[in-house]
């Protein structure tokens, strides 16, 4: 198989994930698109894995890192987003100025 077409699943995964994060201004879409990049890069580092052989599974062993990492991301960033919404009573980025003096 080929790694072209995973490569460039990856790369609009990655491409939409920025996407979203430069056009959307409300947080909850902003970290779905921060998880689109993080899936990009498990794809990448998958693909990179398979097309080496790599005995020791290190694109693996990266992308189960990555997953972890991202599952604690999505538990904290969607409780500082829901702190903020009920103090707030808003999820738009542009409005979350609580610690500016």
């Amino acid at each position: 198989m080929s790694i072209q077409p995973l490569l460039i699943a990856a790369a609009a995964l990655f491409s939409i994930g920025i996407y979203g994060i430069l056009v959307r201004r409300n947080a909850v879409m902003v970290l779905l698109s921060i998880e689109l990049i993080l899936n990009s890069v498990n794809i990448n580092f998958v693909a990179f894995n398979a097309m080496l052989s790599d005995v020791f599974l290190n694109g693996q062993i990266f992308s189960i890192f990555i997953i972890t990492i991202a599952a604690a991301e999505v538990g904290i960033g969607l409780a500082i987003v829901l702190m903020l919404f009920r103090n707030r009573e808003t999820a738009n980025i542009n409005e979350f100025d609580l610690m500016k003096w």
